[in-house]
């Protein structure tokens, strides 16, 4: 290797090296910012596993009302929830099929589950029948803010009611950013488009309804 071709070699490392350090600075004080905010009360604009989410702590009446009335939701929808580990779910749902957690290792698309019988959640969580939407996230931002808060985390995408859900953090609206208490910077710059998560049900006799693919 010639030293034009070292220079060249040490300034592309020194960049990806310096751009990989401020990531990780934005990870760390976002991470903070949010959990300061959620702690309070307030509600979130987060990247998740799938599209970019409005979110707050999952078991705050007030905050979920926050969310709802940002989104403009109507009041019989239930949210979805986002826990760290699939032993999460046993605190939100009551006696859960051991089946699903099998059914989840043989996925590869990000999966909700709809669970009847939702325990220790607000009612402005849950559907009107008592169900309730869980995700099991493996997205490192979201896994850690969850497990730093120790709750579980609503995530609604970050859209109006009967609007479509951003690919990206560029496409959402301003009035939706304007709205929230804290905007994470973690992922702003990423070029990718996203799809909501597959949402299905799990019925009586153990096997699963697909609500969306």
């Amino acid at each position: 290797m010639n030293r034009k071709m070292r220079i060249r070699f040490f300034r592309y490392i020194h960049f990806n090296g310096f751009y990989y350090l401020r990531r990780m600075a934005d990870f760390n004080t976002d991470v903070e910012a949010c959990l300061e905010v959620l702690r309070a009360g307030g509600i979130i604009l987060y990247p998740t596993d799938t599209v970019w989410g409005i979110g707050c702590d999952a078991t705050n009446t007030e905050a979920v009302e926050k969310v709802k009335q940002l989104k403009q939701r109507p009041d019989e929808k239930g949210m979805i929830v986002l826990v760290a580990d699939f032993r999460d779910v046993l605190e939100y749902v009551a006696a859960p099929d051991p089946g699903v957690e099998e059914y989840l290792a043989t996925v590869s698309k990000p999966t909700t589950v709809i669970f009847q019988n939702a325990i220790g959640l607000p009612e402005n969580v849950t559907a009107a029948d008592g169900s309730v939407g869980i995700r099991v996230i493996d997205e490192v931002f979201c896994k850690h803010l969850i497990k730093r808060l120790r709750t579980p985390l609503v995530s609604t995408s970050a859209n109006f009611a009967d609007e479509k859900a951003p690919d990206s953090y560029r496409e959402i609206s301003p009035d939706i950013i304007k709205g929230v208490d804290y905007v994470v910077k973690y992922r702003q710059e990423e070029d990718i488009s996203f799809l909501p998560s597959a949402v299905v049900k799990m019925n009586v006799d153990g096997s699963f309804s697909v609500i969306r693919p």
